[in-house]
Parts: C-alpha cells; structure tokens; sequence
C-alpha cells in the first residue's frame, strides 16, 4: 500500500504545477479539431423536403407534419436531440440539403425551446384522392435528376406543362370512383390513382 499511496501524491503535485489538459473555452475561443461534427445547417434552397433525414436520423431529432388544407409540408429539427451522427448529411438526396458544421458546437441553453427550427414546403397534393405525394421541390429535382427520362413519367410531364404554362390550374379536373377516366392521367394524381386510371382505360377499351 506504501507505494501506491507515494504515486497518487507525485501525480497530484504534477497537476498542480502543470496546465490542465482542457481548453480554456469559454473564456478562450475554442478551435475544433478537423473533421468535428457540430451542429446539422439546412442550406433551404437545396433541400427539397424528401423526409429522407428524418427517416434516418437515429434519436428522432427531426420530425415531419403534413398540412393538406394549407399545403404545406413542416421539418421540425431539435437539436437538443441532436447526436452529430451525420447521418442526416450522409444520406441527403442532393448532398448538398445539410452540412455539420466544424463551428457551431455550443448548443447549451436555459430554454430548450430556442433549440428547436422549423422549415416549410409546399406539398404536392393528389387531385384525386387528396393524399401526399411528396413535396413540389422534390418533384422538381427529379425531374431535373431523370433529365430527357422525366418525360417518361406522366406526373413529371404534367408538372413541366403546368411551369411552362401550357396546361392551367383549372384545365383538367380529375374524376374520382368509377368515372376516372383516361383524361385523369394528364391531371397531377398519385401512383395509386394512376394504377386505377390506367386499369380501367386498359379494361374499357377491350
């Protein structure tokens, strides 16, 4: 026990004559190291509100509600949840939708509400069934992902008319139940609504 007991004073003395091995923050600027992982930050231009992020994100720190009434789709983010995993930045369709930060990393608060950021969409809303397609931002960036292909898809197609003004808002009104109709498919309706379309034209026109 003696000479255990002589190591543990040597060791105490040490660390009083010696500096300690934290950083001084906050009274001295704290500089990261390389490659740190701090706070996620949403460039909103290049992120199109695909819920790919919330999908992934491990300590359900990011949250989506859809307003069909409003159209608009709303991201929470609390990143008092936050666990600078990255895997919201990893897995980010653009690549370019979120980025961790190698700066922002003091996220301590009093009220853990000022930690909390919201972000809204407009939604793409099926003209037949009112369901949630995704959101118009999405739709957009896939169209330009898919290129010359996009035009394969009857919903790309109806939205590229609809920007370039060859087909107005109130033009074609799909039809809902039994009276759906080949016309529908050139309205803006969701995979479902266009299996139906397509089933029925298809069996119609034997």
């Amino acid at each position: 026990m003696k000479y255990p007991k002589m190591r543990e004073i040597k060791e105490a003395v040490i660390s009083l004559v010696t500096h300690p091995y934290t950083s001084g923050f906050p009274a001295v600027e704290h500089v990261p190291f390389k490659d740190f992982r701090g706070k996620p930050v949403v460039d909103d231009d290049n992120c199109v509100g695909c819920e790919t992020c919330a999908n992934v994100c491990p300590p359900l720190a990011i949250t989506f509600s859809d307003d069909k009434e409003k159209g608009i789709r709303t991201i929470r983010r609390d990143y008092g949840k936050c666990i600078f995993c990255g895997q919201c930045q990893e897995h980010c369709i653009t690549g370019k939708g979120v980025k961790l930060s190698d700066t922002i990393y003091d996220l301590a608060v009093f009220d853990r509400t000022t930690n909390v950021e919201y972000q809204e969409k407009e939604l793409l809303i099926c003209e037949s069934c009112g369901a949630v397609i995704t959101t118009r931002e999405h739709m957009k960036y896939l169209h330009r992902k898919l290129g010359p292909r996009a035009f394969s898809s009857i919903l790309n197609l109806n939205i590229l008319n609809r920007k370039l003004k060859l087909a107005g808002e109130g033009d074609i009104t799909a039809e809902t139940g039994d009276e759906m109709h080949r016309k529908d498919m050139f309205s803006i309706i969701c995979p479902n609504c266009m299996r139906q379309v397509t089933v029925r034209y298809t069996f119609r026109s034997e």
